[in-house]
This record gives structure tokens, sequence and C-alpha cells, in this order.
């Protein structure tokens, strides 16, 4: 897989802002001691974290055109 120079700008704009808007919604707004809480566990929240970046920015990666 030949990575693209357009696709790579979009994907990482893309994980820019959507990862400072999870850090401020987990740490500022719903307090990751709350969310630890809540799950019961550490690792869980932030596996789900990592996994709500990584996976819409492999989409946004994936569905942009050349």
């Amino acid at each position: 897989m030949k990575l693209k120079k357009r696709k790579i700008k979009y994907s990482v704009l893309f994980f820019i802002c959507w990862f400072a808007f999870l850090v401020l919604l987990a740490d500022g707004i719903l307090n990751f001691q709350t969310l630890t809480g809540y799950f019961g566990s550490y690792a869980l929240v932030e596996i789900v974290l990592l996994l709500l970046v990584i996976l819409p920015t492999l989409a946004v990666y994936t569905f942009t055109k050349e």
C-alpha cells in the first residue's frame, strides 16, 4: 500500500482535532476519574479512548479520495 501525501495530510489534521476534542472531553468535561469509576478499569478506558482516536483516523485515510 503506497502512502499518499494528501490522504496523510487530511488524516493527520483529523487526528489532531479529534484527539484534542477527546482530551478536552475526557479530562475537562467528564473527568477521567469518573470514567474509570464508571467502567471500573483504567486500562479499559485507555483502550477505548485510543480506539476512538485511531479507528476514525484510519477511516478518514481510507475514504479520502486522491
